[in-house]
């Protein structure tokens, strides 16, 4: 209570201003008075249902972040570069960018410089020494109306490259019968045929090679030669036919893909890979997937093996029990339990190319911390790049390898641990997946480290892959299950050619003309290796 002053009098009561303190004071301590009384049930109720909304509302947002970045995954991979090579200044670039910094383009190179670099390398021939010359002697028409009035001073000579299409012929082969002058009673003789793939059989060598190399090497689909001859050369040959003789080319050339294959498993190191195939099922015209697996001995020769599945029984089929070495492998779930059923006789090698792609995934995500990780990976690659241009043999390898590339490695890893530990991203995020599978196959992935004859990644099986993957875009699936063994076959001869630089037609043309007369002891001389040795250095073909 206080006094009240009005007029003469003085009262004792409660003023308009503390009544109004009064009020904003009741005001400001009503919610918590509130607070401080139990909630009615449909409070309750309506206070668990905002909880919910919330987290459904987190949820969904963690929900949007990752299919966005899956979004933007497929967008890049399907409209963006393949090519997952950055250089030095790309990764200090974005690291520099994703601290807010500005980065000054560097000045453009003086034209002088650029025009002395190109006049200063070396000069490409323009046309191949080893074309035949077809040449056209040009007499003026003064010349040609009175020849002994002019004498030859010189000449002028201009080339230009010219083509020829290819052309059948009959090849005839003629054996005369003969009899004996004097002894009327002898019997005719006559030369024996040379031996042939298959008697009274249509093809010769070199229309089989042509067919291979247009498929297996070209790509071209039996369906589009069997247009080209029809309509180009006014040859028909059925798309039926040409499949029988590829059936048989395939057959014959079955002893090399042997002799080959052996020769990738007895190295004790091996790098492997699968990819998918269609093939046509018999009966409801679909397609199933079939795989073909693809071994390589780095160095080496390599092999296709045709499966209708991607379990780990398959390799029990392909490899022998009696290997013992090193698989070199991504991390597909069937290498470790093969490896697993061997025992302690395989050993598995990682691929640091595989988690470098998932990094380069993880890069809109988190583009500091993925470049810092792609970083570490660039500098292993760039102590192997070093190790290729001096030629440096299995020793060296391991040694340089465990005073470079091995700090390298340990860092690498004691930030995933880190990063992993953290729980600062979610576990379905790109990053996230990215570090959980390099420190899946982080045994796998030191191994290159002990050993100077692993590589450090799985990258040659893959490029060997690749003619297998341009030839699906254009034949789509394989006619059935057991012509997929046929296509691995002369895929493997195709791939062994490649890599020794030889002309796929001419090395068929000849090993088909051979092969009937051979021995089973004379086919390790018509393997691509064995047979690219035996060739003068002309005959052979810059790899691409």
């Amino acid at each position: 209570m206080e006094w009240i002053c009005a007029g003469q009098s003085c009262v004792r009561g409660t003023s308009a201003k503390t009544k109004k303190i009064f009020r904003k004071f009741e005001t400001f301590l009503a919610p918590a008075r509130q607070r401080m009384q139990p909630m009615t049930p449909r409070e309750q109720d309506l206070a668990r249902q905002l909880e919910e909304c919330l987290e459904a509302l987190k949820q969904s947002r963690r929900e949007n972040e990752l299919l966005r970045q899956k979004i933007d995954l497929l967008i890049r991979r399907v409209f963006g570069s393949s090519s997952e090579r950055m250089d030095k200044a790309q990764l200090e670039l974005l690291l520099q960018l994703s601290q807010g910094q500005t980065i000054t383009p560097p000045e453009a190179p003086a034209t002088v410089a650029t025009s002395a670099k190109r006049a200063g390398g070396p000069q490409t021939q323009r046309l191949p020494e080893n074309l035949p010359v077809v040449e056209e002697v040009i007499e003026p028409e003064a010349v040609k109306d009175k020849p002994q009035e002019w004498r030859c001073i010189g000449q002028e000579v201009s080339e230009q490259l010219d083509y020829e299409p290819a052309r059948f012929l009959r090849r005839r082969t003629i054996r005369k019968k003969y009899v004996h002058r004097l002894d009327l009673n002898r019997a005719p003789v006559i030369a024996p045929l040379p031996e042939r793939l298959l008697d009274r059989s249509l093809p010769a060598p070199g229309l089989l090679a042509q067919i291979l190399v247009s498929k297996y090497c070209d790509h071209s689909p039996l369906y589009r030669q069997e247009q080209i001859f029809l309509q180009r050369h006014r040859v028909h040959l059925p798309r039926q036919t040409l499949a029988r003789w590829v059936e048989l080319a395939a057959d014959w050339l079955k002893p090399i893909y042997e002799q080959i294959r052996t020769g990738v498993l007895a190295g004790g190191y091996v790098q492997v890979d699968e990819t998918p195939i269609e093939y046509l099922e018999p009966g409801n015209g679909k397609t199933r997937q079939g795989y073909f697996w693809t071994f390589n001995r780095p160095g080496g020769e390599s092999f296709f093996d045709w499966q209708t599945s991607r379990a780990a029984a398959c390799l029990e089929g392909i490899i022998p029990s009696t290997f013992t070495g090193v698989l070199q492998c991504d991390g597909y779930s069937a290498y470790p339990s093969f490896a697993n059923g061997r025992g302690e006789a395989i050993k598995l090698a990682g691929c640091w190319s595989h988690v470098r792609r998932k990094f380069h995934d993880a890069l809109e995500q988190a583009p500091r911390l993925a470049c810092w990780l792609l970083r570490q990976i660039q500098n292993l690659y760039r102590v192997e790049a070093n190790l290729r241009e001096h030629r440096a043999g299995p020793k060296l390898r391991q040694a340089m390898r465990a005073s470079q590339s091995r700090p390298i490695v340990e860092r690498f890893q004691r930030a995933m641990v880190r990063l992993k530990s953290s729980g600062r991203y979610l576990p379905q995020s790109l990053l996230a997946q990215a570090i959980d599978y390099a420190l899946g196959q982080w045994p796998t992935l030191e191994v290159f480290l002990k050993d100077g004859r692993i590589e450090i990644d799985n990258n040659l099986v893959e490029n060997a892959i690749r003619p297998t993957a341009l030839g699906k875009k254009n034949w789509l699936f394989i006619g059935d299950a057991d012509a997929g063994q046929r296509s691995a076959i002369i895929y493997t001869v195709i791939e062994n050619c490649r890599r020794r630089g030889l002309n796929p037609f001419k090395y068929l043309r000849d090993v088909l003309t051979r092969l009937p007369s051979m021995t089973n002891w004379q086919l390790p001389e018509v393997t691509p290796q064995a047979w690219a040795k035996a060739q003068p250095q002309v005959q052979r073909q810059t790899t691409s």
